[in-house]
């Protein structure tokens, strides 16, 4: 786990050159050029944009930002976009500064809010600021941590809603992998955020050799070559390309699905070749990119299985330990739903799986191990590559295009960039290794051109939501919150003055048809749902407007709840591998019964009818859809929140959609805990809000509440 390596000495009146001579001589090497322009920047008082590539030590320009808000006597607010990140940067700052200084905000988890220092998901930043949250005094300085996520279909517009409502007093530190418009962007946040330095940096601190790695049959020899040699495609590889034209000479010219077509003269090499291969050449540790979850755990299982053994006894011993301790709380039946002698034994082998169907705390120990030098191979899935500290000195990207929105694709230049900024280890390596795998998908020269390809542009995502229409009325006039959206990145890049607040507009039509707005006055429909924080935050107000959830009991409660945050494209039809035992006995103790689990039945058909309507008003005034609900966890939530075993909860959830991923179920039935605390707030009626108190510690218990922080 890397740590910030000092406490907090220099105050203001020490001054900014002592602050910054103090701060870099704790550090273990001396501060690159990019990083002391950040800290010149940051005395000065300015805020800053530092777009450089991953593993460069952008967080560096985190810590001496957190290092002189605290020598301010200010408080600092560290954001991520994962909670799994905040997690991380969580345990990083208490290992130095004590866990009495550092708090987290992440939804389903409030540990000391009133630290001088808070790690949160920058949805939280989001939601405190249109509160108006007794938290936000005092705030000096607020880093932004991954910022490119801005473009996130999704949640991209809670960076933009944080940067323009933020106190101009608070000096933000934002931070972004490569892009190709920095400038455009560091323009924009001078518009909304007043003097600030960009600071790009597009050198690596540790050199990145591209591979390209491909089986040859004559011969039965894994080859390495060079992908890229002076930013050119290497000659080798394109010979590799001549000799498939060869092979295909007289056939369809285009390149083969896998298993058609003829026996061409390479393959992609196998799993166990690969780590030959790497090993023969010291290129471990390393993360093998595989685009499927089950084909991460399926590579684990194939390897062991093949006999491959890359740790010694010592190593396997501290392993064990670590694992131990990480799972000390939960029960040998829950191990053994999860697979835990099979996980543990790929462990102490020296590889591992790490993608988001695991559940946290088997993930979690999954990056410690790793991050020790345990774990010499790891097959992930690209949520690794987002923000989460796991250097290596190779990435293998397995397969060369993955499924899109728009089906299967080429992996595009930002991508390449996104997962193969993991490698080189600051400190252990001199260069790092990206190597791509052979395939009869993609020719070696479309491989290197996407490596060789500049980064892309950085394009808002920003778009009003429905609580933010509602939060703009209760705190501006009407031309004022125009002015607001007039400030967004989107608009910034739309060229278009009036694109936002014709979408407002239309957000504005539907609240007023449906009473959440009178003109621009909030009514009292409007004031609750200015504190619903969610995707389908209309639906939950109507909802709880409707009684809809009046006298439910707990359980029942969560599991329509869960309807609003369930995504069926997670669950797969039975047979996929999933824990399987107990599902004879899941229709007999789920632990409803027949009278809970019929007014289970008729509350969601009630809330999928609320949707409808909704839709259909939305469908008139030209505004996005609100997603439908899905009930198809209802069961298994509502179980588990009565009490049964994880297994049971799981062998519902097969039943109900197909089998779903443990750490899908934890994750899922974390957000429904999340989200029934707000309707505990929120809610008027008495019954409603009663009943989700309950519910909130009735869900997290078991595996969902193992590896939480505590307060």
């Amino acid at each position: 786990m890397t740590t910030f390596p000092w406490p907090v000495t220099a105050t203001d009146e020490d001054g900014a050159g002592a602050a910054a001579g103090d701060f870099a001589s704790r550090l273990p090497f001396p501060p690159d050029g990019f990083q002391r322009d950040a800290f010149a920047a940051i005395d000065a008082d300015h805020s800053v944009l530092v777009s450089a590539p991953t593993g460069s030590g952008k967080t560096l320009v985190a810590a001496y930002a957190i290092h002189r808000a605290l020598g301010a006597s200010g408080k600092a607010f560290y954001t991520t976009p994962l909670k799994a990140l905040s997690n991380q940067k969580y345990e990083e700052l208490v290992a130095t500064y004590g866990r009495e200084h550092v708090g987290l905000l992440t939804g389903d988890t409030a540990v000391k809010p009133d630290a001088p220092m808070v790690v949160m998901t920058t949805e939280v930043l989001r939601n405190m600021l249109l509160a108006g949250s007794d938290l936000l005094e005092g705030l000096h300085t607020v880093i932004l941590d991954e910022v490119h996520f801005i473009q996130d279909p999704y949640r991209g517009g809670v960076w933009e809603e944080v940067l323009v409502l933020s106190p101009p007093a608070v000096r933000f530190v934002c931070l972004s992998a490569t892009v190709n418009n920095a400038t455009e962007l560091g323009a924009w946040l001078r518009s909304v955020r007043g003097t600030t330095e960009v600071i790009v940096e597009r050198h690596r601190p540790i050199v990145l050799r591209h591979h390209f790695a491909a089986h040859r049959r004559d011969d039965d020899e894994t080859l390495l070559l060079p992908l890229l040699v002076n930013g050119k495609p290497g000659t080798e590889g394109l010979r590799v390309d001549q000799a498939v034209r060869r092979s295909l000479r007289g056939r369809p010219s285009q390149w083969q699905p896998r298993g058609k077509g003829p026996r061409l003269p390479y393959r992609t090499p196998l799993r166990t070749e690969l780590i030959e291969k790497l090993t023969s050449e010291e290129m471990l540790p390393a993360i093998v990119f595989i685009f499927s979850r089950a084909a991460c755990d399926e590579a684990v299982r194939q390897v062991v299985r093949d006999g491959v053994r890359l740790t010694d006894r010592g190593e396997r011993a501290i392993i064990r330990r670590i694992t131990e301790r990480r799972v000390e709380t939960l029960g040998d039946d829950d191990l053994g739903v999860l697979g835990y002698d099979e996980w543990l034994e790929g462990l102490e082998c020296g590889v591992a799986a790490h993608h988001a169907g695991m559940v946290p705390v088997f993930r979690e120990t999954v990056e410690e191990c790793f991050s020790a030098g345990l774990l010499k191979v790891v097959f992930a899935t690209e949520t690794l590559s987002l923000g989460i500290n796991m250097p290596a000195r190779s990435v293998v990207i397995e397969r060369f295009t993955k499924y899109g929105g728009a089906g299967r694709a080429t992996l595009t230049s930002g991508e390449y960039l996104q997962l193969t900024g993991r490698a080189g280890r600051r400190g252990h390596d001199d260069e790092g290794h990206a190597v791509v795998l052979w395939s009869s998908e993609t020719a070696f020269a479309e491989a290197a051109r996407v490596a060789s390809a500049p980064p892309p542009d950085l394009r808002s995502s920003f778009r009003p939501t429905y609580n933010l229409a509602v939060n703009l009325a209760s705190r501006f006039d009407r031309e004022r919150a125009d002015d607001v959206l007039r400030r967004s990145f989107a608009q910034w890049q739309a060229r278009r003055p009036d694109l936002l607040t014709v979408q407002l507009s239309h957000r504005v039509a539907v609240l007023e048809e449906l009473g959440y707005l009178d003109g621009w006055s909030l009514t009292p429909s409007g004031h609750r749902l200015a504190r619903i924080y969610h995707e389908c935050d209309l639906l939950i107000a109507e909802a709880l407007a409707a009684d809809l959830l009046s006298d439910a009991d707990p359980s029942v409660l969560a599991g329509v709840v869960s309807a609003v945050v369930f995504e069926p494209r997670r669950a797969r039809r039975a047979g996929s591998g999933a824990p399987r035992r107990g599902r004879r006995k899941a229709r007999l103790a789920d632990r409803l019964g027949e009278k809970r689990l019929a007014e289970l039945q008729w509350r969601s058909a009630a809330l999928e009818h609320v949707a409808e309507r909704i839709r259909s008003v939305e469908e008139v005034h030209l505004v996005p859809r609100t997603r439908q609900p899905s009930s198809g966890l209802a069961t298994a939530v509502a179980s588990w929140a009565r009490g049964s075993s994880f297994e049971t909860a799981l062998a519902v959830a097969a039943r109900d959609v197909g089998d779903l991923a443990p750490g899908d179920f934890v994750r899922t039935v974390k957000s429904v805990a999340d989200l029934v605390q707000q309707l505990a707030h929120v809610a008027t009626d008495p019954s409603t809000a009663a009943s989700a108190r309950a519910a909130v510690g009735m869900l997290l218990r078991g595996v969902i509440a193992a590896g939480l922080p505590t307060p």
